[in-house]
């Protein structure tokens, strides 16, 4: 009986993921074109698009080859699997054991070099300059994430999301300089990662500032449909993790009860809200920067990842 609640309990994290993704789109949006005096769509809006993009037909390029058909459907499982495996309102689900932070990082930067395939699929120069955009951002953005993952295992002394949540949580943890600067270089990260401003802007269809949107222009229908899921997903995902690795109170941690679960769910809809409210604001504070100077903005979360870690050497040594 335990087993089967444990598989209900994950199952419904995992509904919840792929439910709630659209809503945090919905909701960025919705406050950025309040913030601009502007009466914006409903927050419900990605979800007719989505609807919409699913009884269209596909149209897809003479030239086309399986793995532009095939594609949408791997960036969407791997995305997804990666999202629902970060911890939202419990830790200790049937699936937390695989709730890695390596293993998240493979399984999206799978999914990133399946778009940048595909993107290069059919020959256009659009899909050709976003994967080659996306391609550059990776190579910053990657190992980024590595140096925050090697400072959060050298604190709690794992890479598993819920021994590092139930380390942050204890009153052992204590002020650390390392965490801070961890969690500004995973901002970072997260903001490139996704194609926000100012890396790119998910709103343009300009060739000079897409990433994102030019590796997929040649998709429609369902195809395109899974693309905007999974990146919605991939937003939802790095806001998770933020709430678990960061701010994991009101997560149930080691709890069997009904009330828990139900309290760790509330919490995390507070801190969802208040991610997408963060994210509107900054988007509408800061404009877009140049392409050229992405670099600069990922070094910022790769010198601020080695400091974080260089910091807790330091600091074991004294």
């Amino acid at each position: 009986m335990a087993l089967v609640l444990d598989f209900l309990i994950q199952g419904v994290q995992m509904a919840l993921v792929l439910l709630l993704a659209p809503l945090l789109t919905g909701l960025v949006r919705k406050v950025k074109a309040r913030l601009l005096r502007r009466q914006g769509a409903s927050v419900l809006q990605p979800y007719r698009d989505l609807l919409r993009l699913a009884r269209k037909e596909v149209v897809l390029a003479e030239n086309a080859s399986w793995l532009f058909r095939g594609a949408p459907y791997l960036i969407f499982a791997a995305t997804w699997v990666a999202a629902a495996l970060v911890p939202t309102f419990a830790t200790r689900l049937a699936f937390s054991w695989s709730a890695d932070l390596i293993a998240l990082i493979a399984l999206l930067g799978s999914a990133r070099f399946l778009l940048a395939l595909a993107g290069m699929d059919v020959g256009t120069s659009f899909g050709g300059i976003g994967s080659s955009r996306e391609v550059m951002i990776a190579s910053l953005a990657e190992p980024a994430m590595l140096l925050i993952v090697f400072t959060l295992a050298l604190l709690a002394g794992a890479t598993q999301l819920s021994s590092i949540a139930a380390y942050v949580a204890s009153p052992e943890l204590g002020l650390r300089v390392s965490l801070g600067l961890a969690l500004v270089a995973l901002v970072i990260v997260a903001i490139a990662e996704n194609a926000r401003i100012p890396v790119d802007n998910p709103a343009t269809h300009l060739e000079l500032t897409m990433v994102h949107e030019a590796m997929v222009l040649e998709y429609s229908g369902r195809h395109l449909a899974l693309i905007e899921l999974a990146a919605a997903l991939k937003l939802f995902l790095y806001v998770s993790l933020i709430a678990c690795v960061f701010v994991p109170w009101g997560l149930a941690i080691d709890e069997a009860r009904p009330m828990a679960y139900v309290m760790g769910a509330l919490a995390f809809g507070a801190k969802l809200v208040a991610s997408g409210l963060l994210l509107a604001l900054f988007e509408t504070a800061i404009a877009k920067m140049r392409v050229f100077r992405v670099p600069e903005f990922l070094g910022a979360a790769l010198m601020l990842g080695l400091l974080a870690t260089l910091l807790l050497f330091v600091s074991r040594g004294l």
